[in-house]
């Protein structure tokens, strides 16, 4: 009998570890399949995008896309300056102040509503509430909030799950050094999850680098930028965010729809595309070395 149940017990094992295996190989082949289809499709993009460069196409004039490369890194940083705090803070009071609730549970319902909506209808309501309720023309800083509707449900998600995952004892080894809640927040457990928080803004940033749908009725498809002209007031300053402001996004957009008003539209609307994906990847890279250097500075390894 004893035998019996050895014999089944091994039986049972052996087969858990042979469908283990299968199960791993099939998710490393999941995995690199998504991996190549993605490095396949960035280096179309970019090779495309060098082939088509011609001599202009980085100037910032009519002919060129400097001014729009320009607005779309000036409205990402509108977008993050905005949805960064609200988010981080919005994500610590749910994971750390807020009551396991009625309330609490229709603020994570809406949370996820609102990560689901379709970038149009964000758009749509950007544009009744920051251009027809003020009375405003469209203008960047109406396309960043926008954008930060569409970013806040990430950076608030990633910053509460985060700050949930962390073992109990930072919070109460902190604490029972005579820390106060909050010290223990922003001294203890806000460095020790930085690294997921970053995930989280590399996100928004990408949202706000992609975005087109949202931007086409709040931030406009004009660009008029005087360089010499540094008057924050005025219409044509590049700093001014209350002018209109047509993104690289949006360029793509508009020389493949209208590509009978530009000769070199095609062109255009590849090197737009190669210079997004540069733009992503390269603030990945910069973030990621950041939460390294943050990471290594917080445990004192400098090697």
């Amino acid at each position: 009998m004893i035998a019996d149940q050895r014999t089944t017990m091994q039986k049972r094992v052996h087969n858990a570890q042979r469908m283990n295996r299968i199960m791993t190989v099939v998710f490393y082949c999941i995995g690199g399949f998504f991996l190549v289809l993605i490095l396949v499709l960035a280096v179309y993009i970019i090779i495309n995008g060098i082939r088509s460069i011609y001599p202009g196409v980085f100037g910032f004039d009519s002919d060129g896309i400097g001014n729009q490369f320009f607005n779309t890194v000036y409205l990402v940083f509108w977008s993050l300056l905005i949805s960064v705090p609200i988010g981080v803070l919005a994500g610590i009071y749910m994971a750390e102040y807020a009551g396991d609730n009625k309330l609490t549970k229709f603020i994570r319902i809406s949370i996820e509503s609102l990560s689901s909506l379709p970038s149009i209808v964000v758009g749509l309501f950007g544009y009744l509430v920051f251009i027809l309720y003020t009375g405003a023309k469209w203008n960047l800083m109406a396309g960043a909030l926008a954008v930060s509707i569409l970013s806040l449900p990430s950076i608030t998600t990633t910053t509460e799950d985060a700050m949930r995952s962390l073992p109990k004892s930072y919070k109460a080894g902190s604490m029972a050094l005579g820390a106060t809640h909050w010290t223990t927040i922003h001294k203890v457990l806000l460095p020790a999850c930085l690294p997921r928080i970053i995930t989280g803004v590399i996100l928004a940033a990408g949202r706000g680098f992609g975005e087109a749908a949202a931007l086409l009725y709040t931030s406009g498809q004009s660009t008029r930028l005087n360089w010499s002209n540094w008057n924050i007031t005025s219409k044509t300053c590049p700093l001014n965010p209350f002018r209109p402001g047509e993104t690289l996004a949006l360029h793509i957009w508009v020389m493949r729809t209208e590509g009978s008003l530009n000769a070199h539209s095609e062109e255009i609307a590849n090197v737009c595309a190669m210079i997004l994906v540069i733009c992503v990847l390269l603030f990945s890279l910069a973030a990621r070395m950041i939460t390294k250097h943050v990471t290594r500075k917080q445990t004192g390894d400098n090697a």
